[in-house]
């Protein structure tokens, strides 16, 4: 049997974004196309939601700003969270969870690289991401 911190959790992770981010709320769907049996849930970075679940984990900041996932009792931020998501989603993205081989500081300085520039190249919205009614369920406090 495989061991728990090997393989992801059944239970659904949860996914923390900028929420006012174009780009953000652009990978947001992109994870909820290619999750159709729903391992994740989500809920905006700025969200009352989102302090409530930081509040559990000792140091970490309230003012991320970056992608965050929390699986169980662990939370993962920068490339470590963008890669174990892609290693839960449909087919042929679990093989980018290849790319833990690369040392965290180079992985980190790319995925940085590309945090830094995320408003110019795609812009900021007034408001965070609204799903749909049939997501709702999927998005904390909605």
């Amino acid at each position: 049997m495989p061991s728990s911190k090997r393989w992801p959790s059944s239970e659904p992770g949860l996914i923390l974004f900028d929420g006012v981010c174009n780009f953000c709320s652009g990978v947001v769907r992109f994870v909820i196309a290619r999750d159709p049996n729903g391992r994740f849930r989500f809920a905006p970075l700025q969200s009352d939601a989102a302090a409530a679940r930081l509040q559990k984990f000792a140091g970490v900041s309230s003012n991320l700003d970056s992608i965050v996932l929390i699986e169980g009792d662990r939370l993962f931020t920068r490339s470590a969270a963008a890669l174990r998501i892609a290693r839960r989603l449909r087919s042929p993205w679990p093989l980018a969870y290849l790319l833990m081989a690369v040392p965290r500081p180079l992985r980190d300085w790319v995925y940085d690289f590309v945090a830094r520039r995320r408003y110019r190249w795609f812009g900021r919205s007034d408001t965070c991401l609204v799903p749909t009614p049939e997501l709702r369920d999927r998005f904390l406090g909605g």
